[in-house]
């Protein structure tokens, strides 16, 4: 099992890259709050291959969930996986960033 760690950088994508930004903002007040130093952003599903090896965890919105295959092949050894709805839809912040916190320890 990998170390936690409290500096990652996790991509989320969504369709156009604007629909996650309220769930963004949740996810680094959560951070904030458990002292990590998260970098958090959101794109467009077009642009993770210009991103490539600036993120270690992508988290896809759960509207572009058909996509998980395609972008696993794409960027290879990251851990990649669709946001539940549930989260998304509350805007959970925390639970999103433990997601990618807990499957980047796993090496998934």
């Amino acid at each position: 099992m990998k170390e936690r760690r409290n500096n990652m950088r996790i991509m989320l994508a969504c369709a156009s890259g604007m629909s996650t930004s309220l769930l963004v903002e949740k996810m680094k007040e959560a951070a904030i709050n458990a002292g990590n130093d998260d970098k958090i952003w959101a794109v467009a599903q077009e642009e993770v291959e210009e991103e490539l090896g600036n993120f270690d965890v992508l988290l896809l919105g759960p509207q572009i969930g058909l996509a998980l295959q395609r972008m696993k092949d794409l960027v290879e050894n990251v851990p990649v996986a669709v946001i539940s709805p549930l989260d998304y839809g509350r805007r959970n912040g925390e639970a999103v960033l433990k997601m990618a916190h807990n499957l980047v320890e796993k090496g998934e």
